[in-house]
């Protein structure tokens, strides 16, 4: 395993608590995307376009706090506990596939593994104490957030 990192989620929200957390732990943003950067944002509602998708805080020695808006209009609601998952970094789709089994047993897939368009094996999973995990690997070697950059 390379590294965990906290995926915190937010109610639309995720560009002011994320400018919160850079004052108060430094670092620089890796990646601020938003949804209209994504291929069909023309078909989302206007006042969501400019949500996040994803944004990467970089706060040094390898540790990295990620975020995104959850979106009314795509089912999604948030209360406290289900606001964050714990992404792993793995080294190998073997490692990958054995972690999201292993974390998926009694639990519930939320996105089963697959290959994504960032160049990552990618799955997401609640375990069985409702622990929301997000398990990536991504094919270059590069991290994840260096591959959304370029997307």
């Amino acid at each position: 395993m390379k590294i965990t990192s906290p995926y915190l989620h937010f109610m639309g929200n995720t560009e002011e608590a994320m400018t919160f957390y850079k004052s108060v732990f430094g670092g620089k943003f890796l990646i601020h995307q938003k949804f209209r950067d994504l291929p069909g944002s023309e078909r989302m509602p206007k006042q969501e376009l400019d949500k996040i998708i994803h944004i990467s805080l970089d706060m040094g020695n390898g540790n990295t706090l990620m975020a995104t808006d959850a979106l009314e209009s795509m089912g999604q609601q948030l209360t406290i506990g289900n606001n964050f998952h714990i992404c792993v970094h793995t080294e190998s789709e073997k490692e990958t596939d054995r972690l999201f089994n292993d974390l998926a047993a009694g639990g519930e897939v939320e996105m089963p593994l697959n290959k994504t368009l960032w160049g990552a094996y990618f799955g997401m999973v609640k375990d069985k104490f409702s622990i929301q995990w997000m398990i990536s690997y991504t094919y270059d070697g590069q991290k994840v957030d260096q591959n959304l950059s370029q997307g």
